[in-house]
């Protein structure tokens, strides 16, 4: 995605088929079951499927030009990896232009192996970053959660699993269930975190920035960045 433009409602636009663009969101989402590298911004283009315009119309067809220049870069899962479960977590802050809402990002390993990530509109307001990295880490720890309830059918058991966070208020928050006056405007359901985290079935844990891989599933990035995160997360060209 182009880092100095957003894509808007452009409500001025020129009208596309509805029909031809939902049909090339819907091949893009098949794909992101297996190429996290184009999970954000086609979360982006699905936004726009009930009045898609000209310029959202690019916006699919620079993601497809992108695919064609990449043709065989995929995930690499080495066999001689840990098999430890950890996860990274993070949050954009009212980067949904058309409600101001925050996109959670979250990505799921085993030892190197990406084997889950998300990127998904949050359903609540934000009003800080603390608040919007605080819900992202919730909705983490839930595909966490699946995973351990998982990785118990094959007799593995996963304790303390380390979630990355790169907000230390947020891990305040985790960490002290005293600070009602700063948190009581979040919803209930986001508070399970902190029971499970007193239950010692994850822990949270400060990353630096540059080293967050969620980052890639919340906000464009230019060519630098978006490769070492490409890289990162485990992906490689086959060729």
């Amino acid at each position: 995605m182009e880092t100095h433009k957003q894509i808007t409602a452009d409500l001025e636009g020129e009208d596309m088929d509805v029909h031809h663009y939902r049909s090339m969101i819907g091949s893009l989402m098949y794909l992101t079951a297996s190429r996290p590298d184009i999970m954000f911004p086609v979360c982006v283009c699905a936004r726009f499927q009930v009045r898609p315009k000209q310029s959202h119309y690019q916006a699919v067809k620079r993601i497809f030009r992108y695919l064609k220049g990449q043709p065989r870069l995929g995930l690499w899962y080495p066999h001689d990896s840990s098999f430890d479960l950890l996860a990274y977590s993070d949050s954009d802050l009212g980067g949904a232009n058309l409600d101001r809402k925050s996109t959670s990002g979250g990505c799921q390993f085993l030892g190197a192996r990406l084997v889950s990530w998300q990127c998904k509109k949050q359903t609540t307001l934000s009003t800080s970053t603390t608040e919007a990295e605080y819900i992202a880490a919730a909705s983490c720890w839930s595909q966490v959660l699946w995973i351990q309830n998982q990785m118990l059918d094959y007799g593995v058991t996963f304790l303390h699993t380390p979630i990355f966070i790169d907000n230390s208020s947020a891990i305040s928050i985790v960490n002290n269930p005293v600070k009602h006056s700063k948190t009581k405007h979040i919803e209930i359901r986001y508070h399970f975190i902190r029971d499970c985290n007193e239950k010692k079935l994850i822990q949270v844990e400060k990353v630096h920035t540059d080293n967050q891989f969620a980052d890639l599933f919340t906000k464009a990035f230019d060519v630098g960045r978006f490769t070492f995160l490409v890289t990162s997360v485990g992906m490689i060209n086959s060729e």
